[in-house]
């Protein structure tokens, strides 16, 4: 999801699994100015689904942003039968370290 598709869910309701966990953050003035105009725009939106949905937007950009680094391995073709490497770049870490901590945010969850 892309921070340009936010609107369009702030629109809709979106629902999702949420932590049991909150994290609590300190906002400069221009951002805390941001989200109050959000929640005035948005008003079906309440400030803490603004930031968590901010938020999630901005992770999945951040995940799409790592830079491709082709290693020596060659994992598959592609369609016109070239090698494709697999990725040594900070992508397959960030992809596993998430699934090892959605893992234990699953199991603590279900406690």
């Amino acid at each position: 999801m892309t921070v340009k598709d936010l609107v369009k869910r702030w629109e809709d309701e979106a629902y999702g699994d949420l932590t049991k966990e909150a994290y609590q953050v300190n906002l400069s003035l221009e951002d805390a100015a941001k989200l109050d105009a959000l929640s005035e725009m948005y008003p079906k939106r309440t400030k803490e689904q603004l930031i968590t949905e901010l938020l999630s937007a901005a992770l999945s950009e951040l995940e799409s942003s790592f830079p491709y680094i082709a290693g020596a391995k060659v994992i598959s073709q592609d369609e016109m039968g070239d090698p494709m490497f697999e990725d040594v770049g900070p992508t397959p870490a960030f992809i596993n370290l998430t699934k090892k901590h959605l893992a234990k945010l699953r199991a603590g969850s279900s406690n």
